[in-house]
């Protein structure tokens, strides 16, 4: 496999991650008040590493299978472990990652459609 072409493979990843975990702090956020509901969370970034070391594209299939339930907060009010505050923060830095990725694999592919298209002497 072509370097840019696993390079693409891995920023197409990260989106598909990136809009994964949207959706699943989306549901987090509309459960908060939903008694002894336990958040979920994305774990692409082992994927991702896991994929990255074996120089292999990453596994679309089992990044769906890495929704996890971290049990690593405290119960709220409501009776569930979601905090308000620490999932918009988490869906800020999603959306800044989400736009990277997608920047970045349209910035590839203006370079590969440049090079393809300029006249050379």
């Amino acid at each position: 496999m072509a370097q840019s072409a696993r390079v693409a493979d891995y920023l197409e990843a990260g989106l598909q991650a990136a809009s994964l975990r949207q959706t699943v702090i989306a549901h987090n956020i509309a459960n908060v008040g939903t008694p002894g509901f336990r958040r979920s969370a994305v774990d692409f970034e082992r994927v991702f590493a896991e994929a990255m070391a074996g120089g292999k594209p990453v596994d679309r299939e089992a990044l769906l299978g890495r929704v996890v339930q971290p049990h690593a907060t405290d119960v709220n009010e409501f009776g569930s472990d979601v905090q308000l505050e620490t999932e918009i923060g988490d869906l800020i830095k999603n959306s800044m990652r989400y736009k990277a990725y997608a920047r970045l694999l349209n910035r590839m592919y203006r370079q590969m459609e440049l090079a393809m298209t300029s006249n050379t002497p």
